[in-house]
């Protein structure tokens, strides 16, 4: 997900009556990058409440170099019983949250799968695109089983920009409490928290499977929706689609990266530009599906400017409006959520808040399994 180390104010100059006691330009604090990140430095995280800890954001001074190119083979292909009887053994329950997208999986503790089981779970994530897992063990397993457990799925994604759970730079932490200042300054500019998203599109070898785990919530909001982009593919018209099937476009982090410098966060990493096929095929399911990111698209190869805000716009809106093709997913205790995300888009839904105090606390972690270079629809392309 989008989003910033914590915000660093400069202190006072030091000599009494600056020129901004005058008649000159007033530099205003800038408005957080993803409202579900808050800017609180590190110092003050031990007075925030928590059930866990060990996983309130760090930004230790780690620094990464580019993601090299890797050899990926999805799990998902190794399984050869479409029943999947190594998951979905007797008395597991799988109940559908729309038709086509998201299901609530009772009955399975992760950290209990086989590797036939783990192969099988990327199969059903894949068909599925969204995986609701409640009461899972592994919340309260630690970070080293929880690292281990997605390095099955691909290799890690270090973040450019974000808190960290410390000595375990492959966590993003998802962390909101309080902050009623920072809100109503972001909702000043903004008229939605909402900020649709495929998580870190600019790398190289983007994520395939993601992990969200749920360590502490509000009783109701702060739910996460999901789009699938290969639904949202196949609705628009043979000809458009013909047309998108030809672009190729460039994503990059190097906004993120302004922006987490312009408030005086951390950087881990130099910014990212990737050409990526707007168009991606699903190695699994062998779908079409738009691989689109408002945020880190920064240009369509071969397109002018406004033609770009067009198009970008007009493909955002139709993900955004396209109820038909969603998944809500709502968080309860010790949940963890796997999607695929290839095949879907999702923003997360800051709902949960109080006129007085400001965000209600919701602490989550994502890990990732990156995975394949995007494959176009034509193989020239590559």
């Amino acid at each position: 997900m989008p989003s910033s180390a914590p915000l660093i104010r400069s202190k006072a100059n030091g000599h009494g009556h600056g020129h901004n006691d005058h008649n000159g330009h007033k530099p205003e604090i800038p408005i957080s990058y993803d409202i579900n990140i808050p800017y609180v430095d590190v110092d003050k995280l031990s007075q925030i409440n928590t059930p866990y800890p060990q996983y309130l954001p760090t930004w230790d001074p780690i620094w990464f170099d580019p993601l090299p190119p890797f050899d990926y083979l999805d799990p998902a292909l190794r399984v050869k019983d479409p029943a999947m009887r190594n998951l979905l053994t007797p008395g597991v329950s799988v109940n559908h949250i729309q038709p086509t997208i998201g299901s609530v999986v009772h009955g399975v503790q992760l950290n209990r799968l086989s590797d036939a089981a783990k192969d099988e779970l990327a199969l059903l994530i894949s068909q599925r695109k969204v995986l609701a897992f409640p009461d899972q063990d592994l919340i309260d397993d630690g970070p080293d089983a929880q690292e281990s457990f997605m390095r099955y799925f691909g290799k890690p994604n270090y973040q450019p920009v974000s808190g960290t759970v410390r000595n375990h730079p492959a966590f993003h932490v998802i962390h909101r409490d309080g902050n009623r200042e920072e809100i109503a300054r972001f909702l000043d500019q903004r008229t939605t928290t909402t900020l649709w998203h495929q998580d870190v599109s600019y790398e190289i070898q983007p994520p395939g499977y993601v992990m969200l785990g749920l360590l502490q919530g509000p009783e109701v909001g702060g739910d996460t929706v999901f789009a699938a982009t290969d639904m949202a593919y196949k609705r628009l018209s043979p000809t458009l689609r013909s047309f998108l099937d030809t672009l190729k476009c460039v994503h990059s982090s190097a906004k993120m990266i302004a922006h987490t410098r312009l408030t005086g966060g951390l950087v881990r990493k130099d910014p990212v530009d990737t050409v990526h096929p707007l168009i991606r095929v699903h190695p699994v399911t062998g779908e079409k599906c738009l691989f689109l990111n408002a945020e880190f698209i920064t240009k369509i190869q071969g397109m002018k400017e406004p033609e770009v805000k067009w198009m970008l716009d007009f493909l955002m809106n139709h993900i955004v409006t396209g109820h038909d093709f969603q998944a809500r997913v709502r968080w309860q205790p010790r949940t963890i959520v796997m999607f695929d995300n290839r095949s879907t888009t999702h923003s997360a839904i800051v709902d949960y808040l109080d006129e007085e105090y400001g965000a209600k606390a919701r602490h989550i972690f994502r890990l990732i399994a990156l995975g394949e270079k995007p494959i176009p629809v034509y193989d020239e392309f590559e």
